[in-house]
């Protein structure tokens, strides 16, 4: 799976490692549906670490097809609230 940070690239990541990613995305719907802004901002963090983290980063002049994107990591509530699908920012 091809997967884009905005601001930073893509990475390539194994589908294997989206059971944990889903977990992190649960987490950051929870505590953006409760309003909870500094537990927001962790979250986000952990989860773009988690993907940089298992992701193998493409070269920056590959222009692959994105199967997932994910905001920046100073992305505030309301930009991620915009990116949500009805099962939060990661599939599944």
């Amino acid at each position: 799976m091809i997967v884009r940070i905005m601001g930073e690239g893509q990475v390539a990541l194994v589908d294997s490692h989206l059971a944990e990613l889903n977990k992190l995305d649960d987490e950051l719907l929870a505590e953006m549906e409760s309003g909870d802004g500094p537990a927001f901002r962790s979250t986000l963090h952990a989860l773009l670490a988690r993907v940089r983290e298992f992701g193998t980063p493409l070269p920056d002049d590959s222009l692959e097809p994105s199967e997932l994107i994910l905001p920046s990591s100073d992305a505030t509530l309301e930009e991620v609230r915009a990116m949500l699908r009805d099962d939060g920012l990661i599939p599944g």
